[in-house]
């Protein structure tokens, strides 16, 4: 017996709203502000307000480490990561350097290509010079 014919799509849309995540940005207020009410917090609180911010302990940790080293500056949005340590014009040299070197490389497969090609067309003038002769 056939089995029934369905017309399931088999073609899942994924909401875009959960395709593309990014990261959360905390204003330097609202980082102080935290800052405040984790210090007014009594033993138990902490917890309650990380959860009800959707925060955690380590991110309330570097924001006071960065307020104790720099002060509210140091709340201020930085990227993340390390800092580069060569500028964009440095790596733009390097870049072309390494562009030269590739081109000189090629260049000189080319040359030797060239080099070859000529040696075999003397090779071959001189056989049938030699031919022609006798």
């Amino acid at each position: 017996m056939p089995k029934p014919v369905t017309h399931i799509n088999p073609q899942i849309q994924p909401d875009p709203e959960l395709e593309k995540r990014t990261r959360r940005v905390f204003s330097t207020e609202y980082k102080l502000s935290i800052l405040q009410q984790a210090d007014a917090c009594k033993h138990g609180e902490l917890g309650v307000l990380l959860r009800r911010e959707k925060l955690y302990s380590n991110q309330l940790a570097q924001w006071r480490r960065e307020f104790a080293e720099s002060g509210v500056k140091g709340l201020a949005k930085s990227k993340p990561g390390p800092a580069p340590s060569k500028t964009p014009d440095q790596r733009r040299i390097e870049q072309l350097e390494k562009e030269n070197a590739r081109l000189l490389k090629q260049i000189a497969v080319k040359d030797g290509c060239l080099l070859l090609q000529k040696k075999a067309l003397a090779l071959i003038e001189a056989f049938e010079h030699e031919n022609s002769s006798v």
